[in-house]
């Protein structure tokens, strides 16, 4: 008898399973409000981004102390996008010493097949003020267990701010940060390892005063959405695309309306399912601007269309169905 046959009949015996999570049903999400977990708490990951492991989408965020300072990077996991199930502060303040004091903004992970390690990549300050302007990183060997602090340093001796993530079909990692007091768009390629960075790759439309980096890649092309720099103030998003990430970007165009319907960019998900793969816009909205501590910030996430293979639209809807089984998310007036 097979081990798995052996284990499959213990676990029945218990009223377990080896199966993966069930096929979640079509839900709606109402935008600009605060998202609850299972629990009733109001989930905490501003600035955040997704990663799907299995039949889990996994959503690490920013958790702040009412002083706006680090308290934690929290993951919180859900097979619909609206069932949110609180995992873990996979980062804390106990963590390391270097995060006693700190801001640890837009933290973002993607997964090392090599290593079969879970890499974190995220914005680092002192939690007095923005002088430090660096990247740091953090591991673990499973999605939502506890991380392992690595440090923090400026990539190449370059500032850096606003980050993102990005993995790419051949495995090569990627890492985008605003550098130079946001003026520009530093793209990185990581090491094979994702702890480090190999090279520059290129500086994006240079003093153009970019923010909020969210790259992904539809149809072979690659989209990187960003915001301009107006501190808690939402502004014009942006985008451009590319055929290779390495080689020439196209200009950037507008993308929504003039304040990205009162939101800033923060990642954008693919949903895909048995019928179509879907872009979600997750976006905050930052309670900085009416003067609030960030963690009374609200979620807005709405459907991206691509008129063409380059170009992307987004419009506003005060609710989002979304259905991950088939991979449909569509606005709901």
């Amino acid at each position: 008898m097979s081990l798995k046959i052996l284990l499959t009949m213990v676990l029945a015996a218990l009223g377990l399973s080896l199966a993966a999570p069930a096929g979640a049903a079509p839900v709606t999400v109402t935008n600009a409000t605060q998202f609850k977990d299972t629990s009733g708490t109001v989930v905490h990951a501003h600035g955040g981004g997704m990663l799907k492991v299995g039949g889990y989408y996994y959503w690490f965020g920013e958790n702040r102390n009412p002083d706006n300072t680090f308290r934690a990077v929290s993951v919180y996991r859900s097979t619909d996008l609206r069932t949110w199930e609180f995992r873990n502060n996979v980062l804390t303040q106990a963590s390391n010493p270097e995060l006693n004091l700190a801001n640890i903004e837009r933290p973002k992970v993607v997964y090392n097949s090599s290593t079969r390690q879970f890499v974190m990549w995220m914005h680092k300050e002192n939690g007095k003020d923005y002088s430090q302007a660096r990247a740091a990183v953090a591991t673990s060997a499973t999605v939502d267990g506890n991380y392992t602090w690595r440090g923090s340093f400026r990539p190449l001796g370059n500032m850096s701010r606003d980050i993102t993530l990005f993995r790419d079909d051949d495995g090569t990692g990627y890492m985008v940060s605003a550098a130079r007091n946001n003026a520009d768009l530093n793209v990185y390629r990581l090491t094979a390892d994702y702890l480090g960075v190999a090279s520059l790759v290129r500086t994006l439309w240079p003093g153009s005063s970019r923010e909020a980096p969210a790259l992904f890649k539809r149809g072979g092309k690659y989209f990187l959405l960003t915001s301009g720099a107006t501190n808690w103030q939402p502004n014009q998003q942006k985008y451009a695309t590319a055929s290779s990430i390495a080689g020439s970007w196209t200009s950037l165009s507008n993308v929504g309306n003039s304040t990205a319907y009162g939101s800033q960019t923060a990642f954008v998900v693919a949903v895909q399912g048995t019928q179509a793969t879907s872009y979600l816009y997750l976006g905050d909205r930052w309670a900085g601007a009416w003067n609030r501590p960030v963690n009374e910030s609200q979620y807005v996430w709405l459907p991206l269309a691509f008129p063409t293979a380059t170009t992307m639209t987004m419009s506003w809807f005060p609710r989002v169905s979304i259905d991950t089984a088939t991979g449909v998310v569509a606005g709901m007036p």
